[in-house]
């Protein structure tokens, strides 16, 4: 069975990639192998995901998929953006950092967002390939649903009603960012 290095510390990251990811590969975490992260030092989500992917694949001889992801929304300078992680750290977890994010938007009348994924894969011959997926939608005025992971409770895809922390984890993982980009690297990529 051949072997694919999924780039992420994230649980909720790696099963969504994993899912996507074809049968034949058995998806190691560089957890399993005790492989920190690298400090995410890019101006983008691509710089990341492509930062991500050389630092993995210095530890294994197989292929590697790295994801950076994040959320952007307009009335906020599309911020938290590439720090959304970090925001949620700086907040102590994604719920703080949802309602914080709630409280700022409080009087404004532009709710749009984009929740953005960046994927970058090497494969066994070294050749790196990045994309990206941007998904539309708005940002809810309450916390909804306990599905999905990060920011999923409170980003309604456009046209729905649901957030996706409302959503089945199938329905989701069938039309998100992560999703969009992964089918964009199928059309530059045999993976």
């Amino acid at each position: 069975m051949k072997k694919i290095l999924v780039g992420t510390h994230n649980n909720g990251k790696f099963k969504e990639i994993a899912y996507l990811l074809p049968k034949k590969y058995k998806k190691i975490s560089p957890l399993e192998l005790k492989i920190k992260s690298p400090k995410e030092t890019g101006n983008s989500f691509k710089s990341n995901a492509k930062l991500k992917v050389k630092f993995f694949s210095k530890f294994v001889d197989y292929a590697v998929i790295s994801d950076d992801s994040g959320l952007c929304i307009k009335a906020l300078n599309n911020r938290p953006g590439i720090f959304s992680a970090r925001l949620a750290k700086k907040q102590g977890s994604f719920l703080k950092a949802m309602k914080f994010i709630l409280r700022n938007l409080k009087n404004k009348k532009n709710r749009n967002a984009t929740f953005v994924c960046s994927l970058s894969y090497k494969n066994e011959k070294g050749k790196i390939t990045t994309v990206q997926g941007n998904l539309e939608g708005t940002i809810s005025t309450k916390i909804k649903g306990k599905k999905g992971f990060g920011y999923d409770p409170i980003f309604i895809p456009k046209g729905k009603v649901l957030t996706f922390g409302q959503m089945s984890k199938i329905k989701k993982m069938q039309m998100d960012h992560r999703f969009l980009a992964y089918k964009a690297l199928l059309k530059k990529t045999k993976i």
